[in-house]
């Protein structure tokens, strides 16, 4: 690591850095989950599990599966299929900031919703939960793995300085807890493990579409860029890293 400011950047991906053999993307059709899905290929990655609701067809390296977030029973289904062959890096990358109905996020305590916030939580906080609860078991304890879910920024408690988004921030700080939580379980087993939670930054995906306008030039990251950056990040992880928030860039983010 080199210090800049007072954060701490890791170096970027360079020659001799060894790729995964295996990976798993949940969310593998997303803008985000479809760009790692393709960087994890470009870097030789030999075998990549990639879910989605669909599924799909299975190439040469890549074994679809089909899995939703809500249903318990498919995660658990998922697990079984890398029980042999488990990965030895897990990217969650699935997540929801405005709802299929068109519900998105409240600016105000006026517009909070009770159902509107369960199906938030569940997709982004109690969907990567069960995630966790049945694909980290399968990791064997004495080699390094690394279990990886997209969080944002606006998860943090103490970067918070405007409000509103009630339900996307409260979703993402529980599932920041909880990653905090599941590194600490998980270590106590597994001195090996990585359990962190990831950062994209703003990603031009249909996540992000509905509140790019009036972005700052340079704030908007294509998604292969933004999958590069992610996989640069996992590439330098260590075992002390396990359960903290890093951005794009590696510097971590304060709870």
């Amino acid at each position: 690591m080199t210090n800049v400011g007072n954060q701490t950047t890791r170096l970027m991906l360079g020659e001799g850095t060894i790729p995964p053999k295996r990976a798993a993307i949940f969310g593998a059709s997303g803008g985000i989950g479809a760009a790692l899905l393709e960087e994890l290929k470009g870097i030789g990655c030999e075998c990549i599990y990639a879910g989605s609701r669909s599924g799909g067809v299975t190439s040469s390296n890549v074994t679809r599966f089909a899995f939703d977030l809500t249903d318990e029973a498919s995660i658990a289904e998922a697990a079984r299929l890398m029980r042999e062959e488990p990965p030895q890096w897990v990217i969650v990358a699935s997540g929801v900031l405005t709802l299929e109905e068109g519900s998105g996020p409240e600016r105000t305590i006026k517009r909070l919703n009770p159902e509107v916030m369960a199906k938030v939580f569940a997709i982004n906080t109690i969907g990567p939960a069960l995630i966790a609860k049945h694909i980290l078991p399968l990791m064997p304890r004495n080699e390094p793995f690394v279990f990886a879910a997209l969080s944002a920024r606006v998860g943090s408690i103490s970067d918070n300085g405007l409000g509103g988004w009630h339900s996307y921030r409260a979703s993402k700080a529980a599932l920041n807890m909880l990653i905090k939580n599941f590194a600490i379980e998980v270590g106590r087993t597994h001195p090996h493990s990585v359990v962190v939670g990831l950062h994209p930054g703003t990603v031009d995906t249909d996540l992000s579409a509905p509140f790019q306008k009036g972005l700052a030039e340079g704030q908007l990251t294509g998604p292969a860029k933004a999958a590069g950056n992610l996989i640069r990040v996992l590439s330098h992880l260590k075992s002390e890293d396990s359960g903290e928030i890093f951005d794009f860039a590696g510097k971590e983010i304060r709870p």
